[in-house]
C-alpha cells in the first residue's frame, strides 16, 4: 500500500510551508539582535550549537514521520508515546503558540506598514488594529475556502518574499569588509573565560551569557520547522513531510546564518547594535539609499504575510487533529465543504481579534503573547524529543536515542534560557483548555485518570499562584 493521494499538499508546497512558517519578521532583526547578544565569533559557535539542536529535532521529526506513519502532528507523537493528557498538553500548547504568535505578526506587520504609512507605526493606534483585523479575517477566510489551496498561495508567496532577503546577501556580500569583521571577532574572549570584563556590551556578561543570549533568539527563528508534519495527513506522500522538514532546515539555517553574521563585516558592532529596526531595513537602506529600504521594507510586509497565513492553518490543523483524538471535543474537527476546520478556525480569529483589541490599552498584550508562544512551543518540542528518545531506547537504535536526548536537553535548555516565569504564565493558558479536555473525555465516554486529575490539580495550583503574582506586580510577561 502506498501513502500517495491523487489531491494533496506536494513536496515543493510542503518545503514552503516550513520555510514561510519559520521566516516571519525574526530573520529581519537578527543582525542587531546578535549583536548585542554576542561577537561575530561567539554567534557563530551558537549557530552550530543551535543547528545541532534544531537538526536532531528535525530528524527527530522525520523518523517518527517513517516510522510511525500511522501518527500526524506533535500531538499524536506525545500522545503515542506518554497517553492522551500528553497529548492534550503538546497539541493545546501548539495550538495555543500558534494563534498567539498570529498577534506579535499583526503588530510587527503595522509597524512595516509604518514605513509608508506613519499613522500604523506604532503597531497599536486604533488605525492599526482595524487594518490588522482585517488582514486576519481575510486570511481565515482564505483558509476557510479550503487549506490545500492556501497552501499553493503559500508557496508563491514564500519564493515571493525571499527575493528582497538574497538581494541583501548580494549587496552585503559586496559591501564585506574583511578588517571591519575580524576587529572584533573573538572580542574579549580571553577576559570572558577568566572571568575578567573590560569590554562594552556584548561581552560584558562572558561567553555562557552571549551563547545564551544568542540561542534564545535563534530557537524563536526557528519556530515553524515542524509545519510540515502537522500537515502530514494532507500531503501527497506523508513520506515528503519528512523530506520537506529537512530541505527546510537546511535551507533555513543557510539563510539565517548568512544574513546574521554578513552585517558584522559592514558596520562596526558598537553602531550595529544600536541600530533602528527592523534592522535589515535601514542597513540596505544605508546600503543603497532610500529605494532600497523601501525594497527590504515591502519584502517584510510580504515576509509577515506569508508566515501569518502559515500559522493560521497551523493551529486550526492542531485542533482538528486533537478532535480525531478524543483530546478535544467534535466541535472542533467539524469540516466544511472545503474540508477545512472551520469551526476551529472562526474560534480561533474570535480570540485573536480579542487580543488585538486589547493592544489599543496596553502593551502587556503583544509581550503575554510572545512569551506563552516561545514557552508553549518548546513544550511541544521537548515532548517529541522524549517520543523519538523512548522509541530509540525500546528499539535499541542508537540513532534515535541520540537524536531524541539531544532535541529533549536542548529545547529544555532553551526553555531555562527564555525565563522558567514564562513556563509558569503559560499554566493559566492550560487550566482554560482542561475544561474543553474534560468535554472531550466525557464526550467519548473515556474517564479521566487519576494521575491526569493530579497533573490538572497541579497545573491549576501553578496557575493560580501566577495569577496572583500577576496581580501583585511580581510576575511580568
Amino acid at each position: 500500500m502506498t501513502d500517495s493521494k491523487e489531491q494533496g499538499i506536494a513536496l515543493p508546497a510542503l518545503v514552503a510551508l516550513v520555510v514561510s512558517s519559520a521566516i516571519g519578521s525574526g530573520i529581519f532583526d537578527l543582525p542587531s539582535t546578535l549583536a548585542q547578544a554576542a561577537t561575530p565569533g561567539v554567534a557563530l559557535l551558537a549557530w552550530v550549537i543551535t543547528g545541532i539542536g534544531i537538526l536532531t529535532l528535525s530528524l527527530s521529526l522525520n523518523n517518527l514521520v517513517l516510522t510511525k506513519p500511522d501518527l500526524t502532528g506533535v500531538s499524536d507523537y506525545a500522545r503515542a508515546g506518554f497517553g492522551d493528557f500528553a497529548g492534550f498538553i503538546s497539541g493545546w500548547g501548539y495550538w495555543l503558540s500558534a494563534w498567539l504568535g498570529n498577534v506579535a505578526f499583526a503588530t510587527m506587520l503595522m509597524s512595516s506598514l509604518g514605513y509608508f504609512f506613519p499613522p500604523l507605526k506604532s503597531g497599536n493606534s486604533i488605525s492599526a488594529i482595524i487594518v490588522a483585523s482585517i488582514i486576519s479575517w481575510a486570511l481565515t477566510i482564505l483558509v476557510t475556502q479550503g487549506i490545500e489551496s492556501a497552501a499553493v498561495i503559500n508557496a508563491i508567496v514564500t519564493i515571493t518574499k525571499m527575493i528582497p532577503i538574497f538581494a541583501f546577501i548580494v549587496i552585503a556580500l559586496i559591501t564585506f569588509k574583511a578588517g571591519i569583521f575580524t576587529s572584533h571577532f573573538w572580542a574579549n574572549m580571553s577576559t570572558n573565560l577568566m572571568g575578567k570584563v573590560t569590554y562594552t556590551a556584548p561581552t560584558r556578561a562572558g561567553i555562557f551569557n552571549q551563547i545564551k543570549g544568542c540561542i534564545m533568539v535563534m530557537m524563536w527563528v526557528f519556530v515553524g520547522i515542524e509545519g510540515a508534519t502537522t500537515m502530514a495527513a494532507r500531503a501527497k506522500k506523508k513520506s515528503d513531510a519528512g523530506k520537506a522538514t529537512i530541505i527546510g532546515l537546511f535551507s533555513l539555517l543557510s539563510i539565517y546564518i548568512v544574513v546574521s553574521i554578513l552585517p558584522y563585516g559592514y558596520l562596526p558592532l558598537a553602531k550595529l547594535q544600536t541600530m533602528r529596526h527592523p534592522v535589515l531595513l535601514y542597513l540596505f537602506k544605508e546600503m543603497t539609499g532610500p529605494i532600497g529600504g523601501a525594497f527590504i521594507a515591502v519584502g517584510l510586509i510580504i515576509s509577515i504575510l506569508g508566515a501569518w497565513l502559515s500559522w493560521t492553518m497551523l493551529p486550526v490543523e492542531a485542533t482538528s487533529l486533537m478532535a480525531e483524538q478524543g483530546l478535544l471535543p467534535n466541535w472542533f474537527g467539524k469540516l466544511n465543504k472545503h474540508r477545512a476546520p472551520a469551526n476551529s478556525l472562526w474560534l480561533t480569529e474570535i480570540l485573536i481579534q480579542l487580543f488585538l483589541i486589547t493592544l489599543l490599552f496596553t502593551d502587556q498584550a503583544y509581550n503575554f503573547a510572545y512569551s506563552l508562544c516561545t514557552s508553549s512551543i518548546a513544550v511541544c518540542y521537548a515532548l517529541v524529543g522524549a517520543y523519538e528518545l523512548k522509541l530509540g531506547l525500546e528499539d535499541r537504535q542508537q540513532n534515535m536515542i541520540w537524536c531524541g536526548l539531544i532535541a529533549l536537553v536542548f529545547e529544555v535548555v532553551g526553555m531555562i534560557f527564555a525565563g522558567l516565569q514564562y513556563l509558569w504564565l503559560c499554566t493559566i493558558a492550560y487550566v482554560i483548555g482542561f475544561v474543553l479536555y474534560y468535554r472531550a473525555r466525557k464526550e467519548n465516554n473515556h474517564p479521566i485518570s487519576k494521575i491526569e486529575w493530579i497533573f490538572m490539580i497541579i497545573i491549576g495550583l501553578l496557575a493560580l499562584t501566577a495569577i496572583i503574582a500577576l496581580i501583585l506586580g511580581k510576575l511580568k510577561a
